[in-house]
C-alpha cells in the first residue's frame, strides 16, 4: 500500500452511502481497510467537497464519514492548484476535469499514493505514468 490513500468524490460517496452504491461501495471499503491495516495516511482534496456536498441533510452521511474515522481534508494551496493546471495541459484536458486534476496533485505531494476513483481513465491521463502514483479504479 502506498503512503497515502487519496479519495476522489465516487469513492467518497461509495463510502458514505453504502446501500446506494453496491459494488463500488464494497471495492471502496476494501481499499480504505487496507490502507488503514497499511497504516497509510487518507486524504481527501477539498474542492472534491464542492462535488459532494450539497448541504442540510444530504451532507450528513458525508460529515460522519470525515468526522473521526482519519479521513483528513487536505486544503488547496498555490502550489497544487499550479500543479493541477499543469496536468490538465499535459493531458490535453479542459478545467472540466479540474477536480481531478486537484485529486493528481494531491497524490503527487504525497510521492507514494493510491488514488480511489470511480474515473480511473481520465485519473490515468492526468497520472500519466507518475512513478508512485498508482489508480485504484471502483
Amino acid at each position: 500500500m502506498a503512503s497515502a490513500l487519496i479519495l476522489d468524490s465516487e469513492a467518497m460517496n461509495a463510502l458514505a452511502r453504502p446501500r446506494e452504491r453496491g459494488a463500488l461501495a464494497k471495492r471502496a471499503q476494501a481499499i480504505l481497510t487496507v490502507a488503514r491495516e497499511a497504516g497509510a495516511l487518507i486524504r481527501v482534496p477539498a474542492p472534491v467537497l464542492a462535488e459532494v456536498c450539497r448541504g442540510g441533510a444530504f451532507d450528513a452521511p458525508l460529515n460522519q464519514l470525515l468526522n473521526g474515522r482519519g479521513i483528513v481534508v487536505v486544503e488547496l494551496r498555490e502550489r497544487a492548484a499550479r500543479t493541477a493546471g499543469h496536468l490538465l495541459a499535459r493531458a490535453g484536458l479542459t478545467s472540466a476535469h479540474a477536480v481531478d486534476a486537484f485529486v493528481v496533485a494531491t497524490a503527487l505531494e504525497y510521492g507514494s499514493a493510491t488514488i480511489a476513483t470511480g474515473d480511473a481513465e481520465d485519473m490515468g491521463r492526468l497520472v500519466g505514468g507518475a512513478p508512485g502514483i498508482r489508480v485504484f479504479p471502483l
